[in-house]
């Protein structure tokens, strides 16, 4: 009688443990935001806005990425990923221009990532099928469909995944401004192998 005592006093324990570990509060979001002074999502370069941003656009198109929207102060790409048979990831690089001194020869860029994170779900649909002229005879008919569904969605962290992504960006800047004006008469931009 003890020994079921103790068994049902140390199971209430248990489940009280458990729900007080499901019940802690999580961290509010407005808490999670440093809103440091970190140059994690943007770089300052040596070019105007324009430069940068065909710089940018440049840069995701030989990660492959599909740029869906390109102009003088945003570049917007796109890439899809399997890592595994019935998962799908999308990353999302949105980059904004902006000039960051008055003569123009500044600017800032300004990246984000978002990655969205698609699963596999199966559903089995069944139905029935009377034929009228036999009387009550019903043949099962079952399908299965398949559909990609979204699961999650985050903003890449990664401080390494930026600055890949700026040094590259500062590799395709130099090369165009290191390329003659062709707005000059008689300028020849070089070809390359």
């Amino acid at each position: 009688m003890r020994f079921v005592r103790s068994r049902q006093l140390f199971g209430a324990l248990c489940v009280l443990w458990g729900l007080s570990g499901c019940s802690a509060p999580m961290k509010p979001i407005a808490q999670q935001e440093d809103f440091n002074s970190t140059e994690k999502f943007s770089r300052m370069f040596d070019a105007s806005p324009a430069q940068t941003c065909e710089a940018a656009r440049r840069a995701l198109l030989s990660q492959g990425y599909v740029i869906s929207s390109a102009g003088k102060d945003l570049v917007q790409g796109q890439k899809s990923f399997q890592p595994e048979n019935e998962t799908h990831v999308q990353v999302d690089i949105r980059v904004v221009c902006v000039s960051d001194s008055r003569d123009g020869k500044l600017s800032l860029g300004f990246v984000t990532a978002l990655q969205d994170r698609y699963a596999l779900k199966k559903s089995n649909s069944s139905a029935s099928l009377g034929v009228g002229v036999l009387g009550s005879l019903s043949v099962p008919v079952s399908s299965s469909n398949d559909a990609m569904v979204k699961v999650g969605s985050e903003t890449v962290a990664s401080d390494k995944f930026y600055d890949r992504f700026f040094t590259l960006v500062q590799h395709y800047l130099v090369q165009d401004l290191d390329e003659p004006d062709s707005d000059v008469p008689g300028a020849v931009k070089p070809v390359k192998p």
